[in-house]
């Protein structure tokens, strides 16, 4: 059973980050103070302190729970596919889907990379890794031809390339993703899986 002083310790760090998380996505890391995010947060700048070093300390912990790799990894699971190319293609269009519920992603990683030089990720990842590879020794045990691609290479490929498409999609003007089709994602999936030489 959890002690109430710790059940308390911990909802207030809750605060602080939902706080923080707020700001940071309002103002940007550099543009919030740690006394707006005690402000927000309802605390003394002194009480912010007494859970959090600093304010990167904060940051990491913004970036940690709120990274979409939470939701989007029990969703991945959870995906089906009889063979290996039918479960890629459905999980493509899932990770695209839950990435597409997230509009501060973006505003998350480029904070990360604009801010920081994505001095975080590197820790990020090393939590994400162990939950990752179990997926790909489903895709291993699927039905159907796998080339010998060790799991984390198959992994960052896959993460990698349906990322960019999210990203592209966020970016592109709405003229642009018109000419490109309501079958646009299908045609990513299809470069993934088979590349672009006839």
């Amino acid at each position: 059973m959890i002690d109430e002083p710790t059940r308390k310790g911990e909802q207030t760090q809750l605060r602080i980050v939902d706080a923080a998380y707020t700001l940071f996505m309002a103002q940007g890391y550099h543009g919030t103070s740690m006394r707006q995010i005690a402000q927000r947060a309802g605390l003394t700048l002194g009480g912010v302190y007494a859970h959090f070093v600093s304010k990167e300390e904060i940051w990491k912990a913004v970036l940690f729970e709120r990274h979409p790799y939470h939701t989007i990894l029990p969703v991945l699971r959870a995906t089906e596919g009889e063979t290996v190319e039918m479960f890629l293609r459905n999980a493509a269009r899932r990770l695209v889907s839950e990435l597409g519920k997230r509009n501060d992603l973006l505003h998350l990683m480029f904070i990360e990379l604009v801010e920081f030089n994505g001095a975080h990720l590197p820790a990020l990842y090393e939590r994400i890794a162990p939950e990752i590879v179990p997926l790909f020794e489903i895709v291993r045990s699927g039905k159907g031809r796998l080339r010998a691609i060790p799991p984390l290479v198959l992994a960052r490929s896959f993460l990698g390339f349906f990322f960019s498409y999210y990203i592209t999609e966020a970016m592109l003007p709405p003229s642009l993703l018109t000419l490109m089709g309501e079958d646009a994602l299908d045609a990513f999936i299809d470069i993934y899986l088979y590349g672009v030489l006839a």
